[in-house]
């Protein structure tokens, strides 16, 4: 894998989304939360996906130049219309609103309708951070994912990501899908042609399958846990948690309806919301405790778990947020890699829009 410095990059892919049609802001903050997956290690939601938003937009599935609306509110919660937005443009907004509320009542809490792919969970979430304020962020998605005991693709795989603020020590940031892996991770393992670990896929039988191509022919997803033996019925509790907040709550589309993101997904001509749905929450520590007694239990908490004494064959316990944490500050350094594959993607990118892509 070749690697890019971070400012080429952004140049780049912000020129993209200019010539997508949007307005300057909007092209850098869709390129802040783009690259924020690049260099926090989560490759699979980085500009591996350039592309899919690209096609949407070519197919008229998104509006580079929405008029996010609020279609409903109460001093501490909202109901937002993203008019078919970049989900990299609208998530941003409505957790800005969530932070606004928070400040004023205490806790703010958004969910969002006619939206598309926000990124990764974990940009949202740690927006509230930084006003001593946890951040809470989740979304539906695509339905690839099949129930425990299922056949049929569902559910998406719906992240979760949580931000909570430290003092001395780092933040907490948990960000995860409520499957096994995400779906960007196969795609990688696709374009590879690599084999899928044991316990991410089943074929279109229910059975096993490490054939990375299986989820195109039929196959699923499988709910974090694998299977009902190892918890897989938690894992689909989590992401059905997800669409109900993200989607029956705003008015989104939900479940097998949700609008699909990938290109093997038939489009579905029976809708019963607007879009994909995300949902946005800011909590003010300081309607609960004085923030610095909370950052200072945090710090302690962050302490003991790190010094937990590790197994054989591990230098310490992690706490959420570290290894994103470590990569982010290794690639600000040495740089972004990017797989062949979606340097030659991005290539195609450059010439389709007359650009230079950074060598």
């Amino acid at each position: 894998m070749k690697k890019f410095s971070y400012d080429s990059l952004k140049k780049f892919t912000t020129q993209v989304f200019l010539e997508m049609g949007c307005h300057l802001e909007a092209a850098e903050q869709a390129t802040d939360v783009l690259l924020a997956a690049d260099l926090r290690g989560i490759d699979s939601h980085g500009l591996a996906r350039l592309s899919s938003y690209i096609r949407l937009w070519e197919n008229d599935r998104i509006n580079p130049t929405p008029e996010i609306l609020v279609a409903h509110e109460t001093p501490s919660t909202a109901l937002l219309d993203g008019d078919r937005g970049l989900g990299l443009v609208v998530g941003p907004a409505a957790m800005r609103i969530a932070i606004e509320k928070a400040a004023a009542v205490g806790t703010g809490w958004v969910a969002v309708k006619n939206s598309n792919h926000y990124g990764i969970a974990g940009y949202h979430a740690m927006l509230p951070l930084e006003h001593d304020m946890i951040g809470l962020s989740m979304s539906n998605a695509s339905p690839l994912v099949v129930p425990t005991f299922s056949k049929e693709r569902l559910l998406g795989t719906n992240p979760i990501a949580v931000a909570f603020p430290a003092e001395e020590e780092a933040d907490f940031v948990a960000d995860f899908a409520t499957t096994t892996a995400a779906y960007g991770k196969l795609e990688l393992l696709q374009r590879s042609n690599a084999k899928v670990p044991s316990g991410w896929l089943q074929d279109a039988n229910g059975n096993a399958s490490h054939d990375p191509h299986a989820i195109s022919d039929g196959g699923g997803l499988l709910p974090l846990g694998s299977d009902r033996e190892h918890g897989s019925h938690k894992g689909y509790c989590l992401g059905a948690m997800v669409d109900i907040f993200s989607a029956v709550l705003s008015g989104a589309n939900y479940g097998p309806w949700v609008p699909p993101y990938v290109t093997f997904l038939e489009k579905k001509n029976e809708l019963v919301g607007d879009g994909i749905g995300h949902f946005f929450g800011a909590l003010r520590i300081d309607a609960f405790r004085p923030a610095d007694e909370f950052k200072s239990h945090l710090d302690k908490w962050i302490r003991r778990f790190r010094n937990a004494k590790p197994i054989t064959g591990q230098d310490s316990v992690l706490i959420p947020g570290d290894p994103e944490r470590e990569t982010e500050k290794q690639r600000r350094t040495d740089g972004i890699p990017l797989f062949d594959s979606v340097v030659s993607d991005l290539n195609s990118i450059a010439e389709k829009f007359d650009k230079k892509f950074p060598t």
